[in-house]
């Protein structure tokens, strides 16, 4: 079971994404903003953080710089209300940029598509080690 960290400051989009993503058969922890986000990172492992770019005490931006330089092997997902972010340099560092919806399909489709993607990376490296 993959394990998830979300990094979100809204305590209602916090729950529904929890809900939606244990529903789907993942192990959900949850954060409120960046700080909690690297505490949380600091205790267990993770298969991909989705996070959020606004937040209190530490935002998006802060924490996923620290993640790029600890945490490079960890699928990273900005997941914001606001898609001009897109366009900055703060997209470049993530593995997928996703405006946030109602309709939480896209979120679920694309942490399912980035976790995919880890699994047969993982598998190529154990089989290209194994051939040699």
């Amino acid at each position: 079971m993959a394990k998830i960290l979300i990094v979100e400051d809204d305590e209602a989009q916090r729950f529904l994404y929890h809900e939606e993503l244990v529903e789907e058969g993942y192990d959900v922890v949850l954060a409120k903003n960046g700080a909690e986000a690297l505490k949380c990172l600091e205790e267990s492992p993770f298969d991909l953080i989705v996070l959020d770019i606004r937040m209190p005490v530490m935002n998006g931006a802060e924490v996923l710089g620290k993640i790029s330089s600890r945490h490079k092997e960890i699928p990273v997902i900005i997941h914001t209300a606001y898609p001009e972010y897109r366009k900055q340099f703060i997209s470049f560092m993530v593995d997928a940029f996703v405006v946030k919806s109602a309709d939480v399909s896209l979120l679920k489709a694309t942490v399912r598509g980035l976790l995919e993607k880890k699994k047969t990376k993982k598998g190529e490296r154990k089989w290209q080690k194994k051939s040699r």
